[in-house]
């Protein structure tokens, strides 16, 4: 029974980072930046919802979705547009500086300190059969997330902008050529993005019960690690190396020895380490990897 209640919270925990890694891989895959400055996209969600507190939940819950959706957009239009053209150096720096600037904004505004929020309260409780526990939150976390990934699975297949998305990150020059715009596929690729960062952003809030301006830096870290395993430019690779990583983190908590667990980290990325060497291009490597402006 040990070994099932391991397997649920392995699979919610993976469940969260696929989410992450596909928000990160959705902007690598049409414009193949690195984008650090997605951890403030959750803080974004995570925020309104503290701002709404009060407010019925599906006004809390839609106004997240809306504040991570919308400054997306705005991080594409203000700071990316203009330098599109720019070397990938000059990209990854300045998604480093918005980071570090929106993260100072929210400490001018809200200070450093966490502040409590509390958001559905009620998915705090657990469901058990026998000695299985299994709270609501890793319930709707699973459900959720599998919903989400069967919605982006018939966009990108079925829907004319992305399927327009998909010829973009195979090669975008070519897709450009055929009639693709250019502004319209990178602004809905930052779009999903926010969407899926709200998400995170309202799991961190319902799960911890606090909202911080660095709540998204960790999770953003792991998922750019679950990116690369997954195999940098494929959605499905980044799907597949969220869940690895977060399957991989609980094994290991449950596993390890006990004095050796305040370590799992260490172990964790070590062992990423280790197959990224054996395997750099990891899980799932595009067919193409053309570099374009």
């Amino acid at each position: 029974m040990n070994s099932l209640q391991t397997l649920v919270d392995a699979v919610n925990l993976g469940a969260v980072y696929a989410l992450a890694a596909i928000g990160v891989g959705v902007i690598f895959g049409v414009m193949r930046l690195i984008n650090f400055a997605h951890g403030e996209l959750i803080s974004a969600a995570a925020f309104t919802a503290y701002l709404l507190e009060g407010q019925p939940v599906w006004m809390r819950v839609a106004g997240a979705l809306t504040a991570s959706f919308v400054m997306a957009l705005l991080m594409e239009r203000i700071a990316f547009r203009s330098i599109r053209k720019a070397s990938a150096a000059t990209l990854l720096i300045t998604s480093f500086a918005l980071s570090y600037l929106l993260q100072h904004l929210i400490v001018l505004v809200f200070g450093a300190r966490p502040l409590g929020v509390s958001l559905l309260p009620q998915l705090s409780e657990s469901v058990r059969a026998g000695e299985l526990r299994i709270p609501w939150l890793e319930l709707a976390t699973i459900s959720s997330t599998a919903l989400i990934l069967g919605a982006l699975l018939l966009f990108f297949h079925r829907s004319r902008l992305g399927v327009a998305m998909r010829a973009a990150a195979e090669d975008f020059t070519m897709a450009r050529l055929v009639g693709v715009r250019s502004d319209r596929i990178i602004a809905a690729g930052f779009g999903i993005s926010g969407l899926l960062a709200a998400c995170i952003g309202l799991y961190l809030v319902i799960q911890s019960g606090t909202v911080s301006y660095r709540m998204g830096v960790d999770i953003v870290l792991v998922a750019f690690v679950a990116t690369v395993v997954g195999g940098m430019g494929s959605l499905g690779g980044a799907a597949l190396g969220g869940f690895l990583v977060g399957v991989t983190s609980i094994a290991l908590q449950a596993f390890l020895p006990e004095s050796w667990r305040p370590y799992r980290d260490a172990f964790l990325f070590g062992l990423f380490l280790a197959f990224l060497i054996l395997r750099p291009g990891g899980l799932m490597q595009p067919r193409h990897r053309r570099e374009w402006v």
